[in-house]
């Protein structure tokens, strides 16, 4: 087992008071192995994949276990959780614009991957090999120029340069966990393809077990051995993706593959989900999802459901009490 995680709890100090962001989550990857995590905008899916490095703002609480490999997250230090980011876990964001340095030219800042990495090894950072082993770093992600690319500062390069140079810099830190904060959301379809095949060649090259973060099923699918399904800073359903995609339980899940066009406009009307999700500051008493479940039963208004396992997934719902 790679990553066990054990009732995260994240919680958000506010000027409108404190709000629940991730509730008791159980999660678990094994080595090799790709998780996505899907669901809405605001259901938690960015708050667990920065709480895995400890990257919240400091108006963040952590509750809960998060163990990597024999090292429990919560409890490292400033130097060893330095020594952590980057070389055991590597994290991709959400905008390519935010993930590098702007005043620093593109050669720099993946020197100082590689100089990060030989100081946790040990070793001694020679500067000339360094280079030439960017050079082959970008080769391997497919960018043109690599020569060209590396005297560029990142406002020069368009995103998907961005997102290559972003995991040509893992590849250099050799992680063993790759955290993907839905690094093809501000990408073009075609640049999109591309990092997506990019980032499952490299796993299976490298071995590398990856958390994907998406609001696309469709894009997860390509890419996913599990999906975790969340609503509302909680897990909805947790399993096998053909599994959760060809017959899903909860009806959270339902919605969501009921979502995804599959039609075109003269053959039939994409299905929406009904209303919205909920506030977080002051979330429905029972299940969260009830206000919008077609399924909705007296007790999924009062209580809260409990998780449970059915064949080979974790759900929570009443319907499968």
């Amino acid at each position: 087992m790679l990553l066990e995680v054990k009732g995260l709890r994240v919680t958000y100090r506010t000027v409108y008071g404190y709000l629940e962001a991730v509730k008791g989550l159980d999660l678990s990857i094994e080595k090799g192995e790709t998780v996505a995590v899907v669901g809405e905008s605001g259901c938690g899916k960015s708050t667990v994949g920065h709480s895995l490095v400890r990257l919240l703002p400091p108006n963040a609480r952590y509750e809960g276990s998060v163990n990597f490999d024999g090292k429990e997250v919560f409890s490292l230090t400033g130097r060893e959780l330095r020594a952590f980011r980057g070389n055991d876990v590597f994290m991709i964001f959400q905008d390519p614009l935010n993930s590098l340095n702007p005043v620093k030219r593109v050669d720099n800042q993946m020197l100082e991957a590689v100089m990060m990495r030989e100081k946790v090894a040990a070793k001694e950072f020679d500067r000339e090999e360094a280079y030439k082993e960017i050079i082959k770093g970008l080769t391997e992600v497919r960018m043109p120029d690599p020569d060209v690319i590396v005297r560029r500062y990142p406002h020069q390069l368009s995103g998907g340069q961005i997102q290559r140079v972003v995991i040509a810099m893992a590849l250099l830190m050799k992680p063993k966990l790759l955290v993907a904060d839905e690094p093809t959301s501000a990408l073009d379809v075609t640049i999109q393809a591309q990092v997506m095949k990019l980032i499952k060649d490299l796993k299976k090259e490298y071995g590398m077990s990856v958390l994907f973060i998406t609001h696309d099923m469709a894009v997860a699918y390509t890419i996913a051995d599990r999906f975790l399904v969340m609503y509302a800073g909680e897990l909805s359903e947790l399993g096998p993706v053909d599994m959760v995609v060809s017959n899903p339980l909860h009806p959270y899940t339902i919605a969501l593959v009921n979502s995804i066009p599959t039609k075109s406009h003269r053959e039939g009307e994409l299905v929406a989900i009904p209303g919205s999700p909920p506030n977080m500051l002051a979330p429905p008493s029972g299940c969260r999802f009830n206000p919008r479940c077609p399924k909705v039963m007296e007790i999924c208004r009062t209580v809260d459901p409990l998780t449970k396992r059915v064949d080979q997934r974790l759900l929570r719902c009443h319907l499968f009490d």
